[in-house]
């Protein structure tokens, strides 16, 4: 059997209302927080290590809720928010290839901002290049990723890792 290897916007508002990946794993943010609209490819192979990669967009609106506080009459998307939409992707990769569990953001070895999201822009590409995955008692995924906007390369992410967690009571 063959895995969706593309999901449109309403595939992951699914996703986020747990629909996906059934009761007690991982889901992606609602709006607000959700930070794309479409994953053009998801591979469990391939990618600059050959573990897999992931391709999502972001459309960029002017009114998106984030350009109206930060910064009134300076409007720009928070980095934190690129940032999250990386490991979002990371945590949906790994529940994609079959894990269990809730997804957790466990951190990021290096973060280099270069550039800006401004309301004038038009598309936010995301690019995962997964370069390790344990799945054992630990579910954890660690990739390499990148924020570009109207293809232009303006963050790198180096060693972003997302845990899946059966309880995160203890957390």
């Amino acid at each position: 059997m063959s895995r969706v290897e593309a999901f449109d916007r309403e595939q992951l508002l699914q996703c986020g209302r747990g629909e996906m990946f059934g009761p007690g794993n991982a889901q992606l943010p609602t709006p607000n927080m959700l930070m794309l609209d479409r994953i053009l490819k998801i591979t469990d192979s391939g990618g600059a290590f050959d573990k897999g990669e992931i391709l999502a967009e972001l459309d960029v609106k002017p009114d998106l809720w984030f350009f109206s506080c930060h910064f009134p009459g300076d409007p720009v998307m928070p980095g934190c928010l690129g940032l999250d939409a990386l490991w979002q992707l990371v945590g949906f990769w790994l529940a994609w290839i079959g894990n269990p569990g809730h997804g957790r953001a466990l951190g990021v070895g290096e973060v280099k901002f270069t550039g800006q999201v401004l309301p004038t822009a038009k598309k936010v590409t995301y690019k995962i290049d997964m370069k390790r995955v344990i799945t054992r008692k630990l579910v954890l995924g660690i990739g390499d990723g990148t924020v570009e906007v109207d293809g232009r390369e303006i963050y790198t992410a180096k060693d972003l890792r997302v845990g899946l967690f059966i309880s995160t009571e203890g957390f």
